[in-house]
């Protein structure tokens, strides 16, 4: 299985030490936020887990300590964009700690399973598509040789992230002038030699070098363990996106970062109480499991294909 460390919460940023507690004891245990009653467990050993997939804006908490995840392929999706606090209002100094951090994740894992995300992007009086341009710029010039690749995206509103996307006067673009905007960040990136792919787009950028992206990247995976997957796309995402099926251990409602265009927080309030419930010891993230829970064993196999030769 790959598994995903987490569309649903920055698990590298405050919940990396429960997560390296789950691997040393070989197992996890999730709740399905459509049925929140039922429980799964998963095995975590290196025979069942052909790859990790870390989301995170802030990876620090882990540096010390990925040694432990020596047994396991793993990457990292590292999001660094140009906002200030009004955007993402507990995100560290990009310049100051962000930046530096990306480059030691990457001097300590490989330029290849460091994937920098500028993303989403959205549009406002403050952040213009010439900030978004001096921005990315300067972000890509420190980090030339230190990712292949550069992921962008363009911000969709959703009903819980409507009301913030008002109150920052968030606009659109018109195409032609979206799409001049995507090449100048193209030409940017292959400049500090980086390939450039977008995620979960419909528009359609690839006449000007920017390919659709697939963050659960199957072609990337079987390149890092040097095997081919049997994998699937993953059909509980949205059409647009080309990811891989994978399992997810994150919690929603946990995030911390606080960035006003997530879809992945219902309130502020909420958060605080989830998080009152961490304990770096429990086999759930923020949450007990209850008497009235159901709790299966998930059954998880290795994707890879072996490959037998009759000589």
């Amino acid at each position: 299985m790959i598994l995903s460390v987490s569309r649903r919460t920055d698990i590298p940023s405050y919940f990396s030490n429960w997560f390296f507690e789950r691997v040393k004891e070989g197992g996890v245990y999730t709740r399905n936020p459509m049925n929140p009653k039922q429980i799964s467990r998963l095995e975590l050993s290196p025979e069942t887990v052909d790859c990790i997939v870390f989301w995170t804006k802030n990876p620090e908490p882990m540096l010390a300590r990925l040694k432990e995840l020596e047994p396991y392929p793993f990457y990292f999706q590292f999001t660094l964009t140009g906002y200030g606090k009004d955007v993402e209002c507990n995100i560290p100094h990009k310049k100051e700690v962000l930046l530096p951090t990306f480059q030691r994740l990457s001097e300590a894992v490989g330029s290849k399973r460091v994937i920098w995300r500028y993303d989403p992007i959205l549009f406002t009086n403050r952040y213009t598509p010439e900030y978004h341009v001096k921005a990315f710029r300067q972000m890509a010039e420190a980090l030339r040789g230190y990712t292949e690749k550069c992921v962008i995206s363009f911000v969709d509103t959703y009903a819980k992230n409507k009301k913030n996307m008002q109150a920052l006067g968030v606009y659109e673009l018109p195409k032609e002038e979206l799409e001049a905007f995507a090449k100048k960040l193209c030409d940017i990136a292959k400049d500090n030699g980086m390939a450039m792919a977008s995620c979960a787009e419909q528009i359609d950028l690839e006449y000007c070098g920017i390919a659709h992206n697939a963050c659960i990247d199957k072609v990337l995976i079987e390149e890092i363990i040097g095997c081919k997957l049997n994998g699937a796309k993953d059909k509980n995402q949205r059409s647009e996106c080309g990811c891989m099926e994978s399992i997810d251990i994150g919690t929603y409602h946990t995030c911390e970062n606080g960035c006003a265009y997530c879809y992945a927080n219902h309130s502020e309030a909420q958060v605080k109480e989830n998080l009152r419930k961490y304990d770096v010891n429990s086999k759930i993230l923020c949450g007990m499991i209850g008497e009235e829970d159901k709790v299966t064993e998930r059954k998880v196999v290795s994707l890879k294909v072996e490959q037998f030769s009759l000589f």
